[in-house]
Order: structure tokens, then sequence, then C-alpha cells
């Protein structure tokens, strides 16, 4: 993809609307050749309907899976990705709610498995940031709800998820770039990010032993909602281009790795954490 710079913009409300966003990101990749990797699966994506989530969702069914697709209320976004999905042949779920709540948590593992009959890949995909320019400004209310979504909510899942899971399923996790670097204006989601890579090592260490493998994705600066709704427009304007390749990545350009765990092609790895960040040097 060629350099490119995003117009300035800031949204007020995370965690934003992609119909809102300039340009819109890249999420169906019309050059990607599925081959049936996921054909028989069934898939949970947190987050799926932007974003990130978004091009994983439209991936999976390109590769022959049913995907449940887990979003707080972005009405619009969500049936933009089921619209996107049916055009591709595929079967979606929209499961709307608050992952905070263990209830509804609850409801996304009995929901999926009651619609589709299984359970054999979980993404966990859902976040939210929100910078702030001294570490004294974090309140505990905002270390608290940054935990719960990003990372309690995640391991709450993911043990629900254990019930139903069969040998050769999978686990992914979406962690960051800030996980390895850190970020000096979002340490309490830089902080999740890490527990997240934490968690996944030590997941994938105890279930080898019931031949389900647990892995992790860390983008750097990828082109989605959360973005615009979380910067300042200058800020916006400058996404990204700090990197070595000198632009913001798409969601596109993610979709296919998490394809990759999803499927046997990755049959002997676990624990691991791929790094999809425009060239950015990490260690560990």
């Amino acid at each position: 993809m060629k350099q490119e710079q995003q117009p300035a913009q800031h949204h007020d409300r995370q965690p934003g609307f992609e119909e809102e966003m300039t340009p819109a990101p890249k999420y169906d990749d019309p050059t990607y050749r599925a081959s049936d990797k996921l054909i028989g699966k069934v898939a949970i994506i947190t987050g799926g309907d932007s974003g990130i989530g978004r091009a994983i969702a439209i991936a999976y069914v390109k590769e022959g899976a049913k995907v449940a697709v887990v979003y707080l209320d972005e009405e619009h976004d969500a049936q933009e990705t089921q619209r996107c999905a049916e055009k591709h042949g595929g079967d979606i779920l929209l499961l709307k709610g608050d992952l905070c709540d263990r209830i509804f948590v609850r409801e996304v593992i009995d929901k999926t498995v009651e619609k589709f009959g299984r359970l054999d890949i979980l993404v966990n995909n859902a976040g939210e940031q929100h910078p702030v320019d001294e570490p004294e400004m974090i309140t505990e209310q905002q270390l608290e709800q940054t935990f719960q979504t990003n990372f309690f909510s995640m391991v709450a899942l993911s043990l629900a998820a254990l019930e139903h899971l069969p040998a050769e399923g999978t686990i992914i996790n979406t962690s960051s770039v800030t996980a390895y670097h850190g970020n000096p204006l979002l340490i309490d989601y830089s902080s999740t990010k890490g527990a997240i890579v934490a968690f996944t090592r030590s997941l994938a260490l105890k279930l080898s032993e019931r031949n389900i493998r647990v892995n992790a994705v860390a983008p750097g600066p990828i082109w989605t909602p959360l973005i615009p709704s979380t910067f300042s427009a200058e800020e916006v304007g400058k996404f990204g281009l700090d990197t070595p390749m000198k632009r913001p990545g798409q969601p596109s350009e993610l979709a296919p790795a998490y394809v990759y765990l999803a499927c046997n092609d990755s049959s002997y790895m676990t624990g691991q954490t791929m790094h999809i960040n425009g060239g950015i040097i990490v260690n560990g």
C-alpha cells in the first residue's frame, strides 16, 4: 500500500463509529484468495463490528467459518459487517452487549453454541484506550474500566469458552506494540496489553496438554475507529507516520495473521505473539 496521511479529524465518543471515518478503513481485501482453511469452524470475534475485528470476520467468512460478532452498541457498523459477510456467503450472528457484564459473557458462549452447534476459535479483540498527559491524571475509574474492558473480560470469555473448545481449538488475543515499547500517554492501556501477552503465554503452556493453542497479535498503528475517537485531530493527522513504513496499517493487512493462527497452518505455534506494526523492531 502507498504511503498515506489521514485527514485531521476527531470523534467525541469511544469506541467510535467506522461510518464517520475519512477515509474509511480497508477491511475487505479484494486480492485475498481464500482456500477453505476454516471450513466447518465456528468463531467468536469480540469488537467485530469494525476495524480489525470486522476485517477478521470477513476473512474468516471467506475461509468458510461461521462467525459470532460481539459488539457494544455500534449498530450501524455491526450491520455493515453482517452485510459484507453475507455478500461473501457468510453466516454471521450479531451479539450486542457489554463484555464487562459477566452474564453477557456467558450469553455470548451459550448463544454461539446454540446457533452454530460448536465453538472452535475465540478472538479476543475488543478494547478501549484513554490518553492522559500526566500519570497522575489516570483516575481509579479509568484504570478499572480499561482493565475491565481490555483484560478482565477477555480472561472471563476465554475461561468460559474452554467448556466448548475442542482439541485443536484456538484462542487469539489482540495485544499491541505498546506492550513492548510502552506509550507515555497510554500507560494503563499499555499495561493491559502487557497483561494480555503474559496471559497468552501462561494459558498456552497450560492448554498445550489439551491441544488447544493460544497466541496473540500485537498491532502497531492501525487505522480503526478507536484512533479518531481517542486522539486530537492534529495527532490523527500524523497517525502512523513515525513508523519505518511511514503510514498507518489497514485492518485488512492484519486479518491474514488471524487466519493463520486459527487454522492448521500454525499447528506448531502456541504462546507466541505476531508483530504487525509497519516495521517497528521489538524484542520479547
